[in-house]
């Protein structure tokens, strides 16, 4: 858990110190600066802004860098620095360490923002770091695997745009290249498919509580990105010519997606024209029989039939379900600690840090009561901002001790 944060030149921010407690409430106008502190956390522990990539449009006008330093309650420091030509650098306990995840496994941050609120209409990126983020935390032999991963599809797709026509030697190196992601992909889907299905429960009680009157039609799946029953590499031989044509790789791990189903057992109203009352289903909406009942059960996006209220209830209960489930991993990681049974691909647990973006502009008041009872009692740090300070006494019905703040131009005073 974050004990004091300090931010230097991000945004309008340009000197900011703050003592934590384990509930923080950032009240303040549009432009005040609070998304900018959320931001800053998120920066210390992905390597990146949510809101934009290129560190010249986070860092102060007329300044090289912005800073980020923390100190947790364990007493150990982190620090980023991130300078207008993208050179960063990292520091754990005052020594400068050269990769990111370093950092990311001491603050493991959940955001819940407003910019995510579309992340079921959008392409898989998002959806497939929400699953990744979960694996990364929970499996110690995943990242490594998935850098590796990265590195040789990068290399294969470079090779792919360079020509479409390849010498034997340039085939003998694809072929290399494809046995290895191979290999790396067999593995990744391994770690993918186990945290999925132990995200699935968490996901349906979360559901049961945001969304229950559809708790019996929205499911989560899992698709890979390719064929897991074949090795990607003869997949990936069998489909050469086509990526020459394209340029890039089409399947793999970098294709992997997670989708929110919705299932309904309801049958169509006959026609009139219809000679008799059976109902017609059109055979691309039916996904199972149910023959014991005789029930047909179509399946769609759940994004194509719920609102846009209840798809950020839906988006809510995707994020939400992710953080019991990594709190109870980390109980069962200090149970076989303490058996010395330890499992090789567990790692240590530190305290999560969940980002609440302007949750009362997204949320209803219930769906906001059910978010805050199911934090409040987990061992997480919670920051949320809100452009008034009507969250206060709902806030202080779950957490006694809250720090409140107020933000005006960049100047962060404690209420």
């Amino acid at each position: 858990m974050i004990e004091r944060l300090q931010i230097s030149h991000l945004r309008n921010l340009t000197q900011i110190s703050l003592n934590t407690a384990a509930c923080n409430v950032i009240i303040g106008a549009n432009g005040s600066g609070k998304t900018s502190l959320l931001e800053a956390i998120f920066l210390l522990s992905r390597g990146k802004s949510f809101r934009h990539h290129q560190p010249r449009r986070y860092i102060q006008h007329h300044q090289n860098a912005a800073t980020v330093h923390a100190k947790l309650n364990d007493g150990s420091t982190l620090a980023i620095q991130k300078q207008v030509d993208a050179t960063t650098v990292l520091r754990l306990n005052q020594a400068t360490v050269y990769n990111q995840s370093i950092l990311t496994e001491q603050l493991p941050t959940l955001l819940i923002d407003p910019s995510s609120m579309d992340m079921l209409e959008q392409g898989s990126a998002n959806r497939r770091q929400l699953l990744d983020w979960l694996v990364f935390h929970m499996k110690q032999g995943f990242h490594p695997q998935w850098v590796a991963y990265q590195r040789l599809l990068k290399q294969r797709n470079s090779l792919l745009k360079s020509s479409r026509h390849l010498t034997h030697i340039q085939l003998a190196e694809l072929k290399s290249w494809d046995k290895g992601l191979a290999s790396h992909a067999a593995l990744i889907h391994h770690y993918r498919e186990r945290v999925f299905t132990e995200w699935q429960p968490y996901f349906a009680k979360s559901i049961a509580q945001l969304l229950p009157d559809y708790a019996e039609q929205l499911s989560l799946s899992y698709n890979a990105g390719y064929d897991t029953t074949v090795p990607l590499d003869v997949q990936l031989s069998e489909r050469l010519d086509q990526d020459l044509q394209l340029g890039y790789t089409r399947i793999g791990n970098h294709r992997a997606d997670i989708h929110v189903h919705w299932r309904s057992n309801d049958l169509p109203q006959p026609t009139n024209n219809e000679a008799d009352s059976s109902a017609i289903v059109d055979s691309k909406s039916v996904s199972k029989i149910d023959t014991a009942a005789k029930l047909p059960t179509i399946k769609e996006q759940a994004a194509n039939v719920l609102s846009r209220g209840e798809k950020k209830l839906l988006i809510t209960a995707l994020r939400l379900s992710q953080l019991p489930l990594l709190l109870d991993d980390e109980v069962s990681f200090t149970e076989e600690k303490e058996s010395k049974t330890l499992s090789q691909d567990v790692k240590s647990r530190v305290t999560p840090v969940v980002l609440l973006d302007d949750i009362t502009a997204e949320l209803d008041d219930r769906a906001i009561n059910i978010l805050l009872s199911t934090l409040a009692p987990l061992p997480c740090q919670v920051f949320m901002t809100s452009l008034t300070d009507e969250i206060l006494p709902l806030v202080s019905q779950y957490w006694s001790e809250a720090n409140m703040f107020h933000v005006k131009q960049g100047k962060i005073d404690f209420l």
